[in-house]
């Protein structure tokens, strides 16, 4: 199953190393975002299906971007991810409306789906 996909993060090199990942596992990076400003503006724009946003960006939490996208009833899924462990973060990641939380380093395509079942 393909799914189209923007990546929200400050990194440059993870945005890469991300759409090398999922592409190599079927999905598409529609496109990406250093920050929460351009991260809303994108999602409303390319209209993903999912949603990987970091965390901690420049100007807004992924927390907040996630609870921003996800108020619409259109809304893609958003996946929030990190280095940090932010897994002893559920009521966090339930309140901002994400489907869940994928530590960077154990981003892949098949870990998203998971959160898809």
């Amino acid at each position: 199953m393909s799914r189209t996909v923007l990546v929200v993060d400050d990194h440059a090199g993870f945005r890469a190393r991300a759409q090398l990942l999922l592409e190599a596992e079927g999905y598409e990076v529609v496109g990406e975002a250093a920050d929460g400003k351009t991260a809303l503006a994108e999602a409303a724009r390319l209209r993903p299906e999912v949603v990987l946003v970091d965390v901690q960006l420049p100007d807004l939490d992924g927390f907040d971007v996630a609870s921003r996208i996800t108020g619409d009833g259109d809304a893609p899924a958003v996946v929030l991810t990190s280095s940090r462990d932010w897994s002893d973060s559920a009521e966090l990641i339930v309140r901002s409306g994400a489907r869940g939380f994928v530590p960077k380093d154990q981003l892949s395509g098949a870990t998203l789906e998971e959160l898809f079942r």
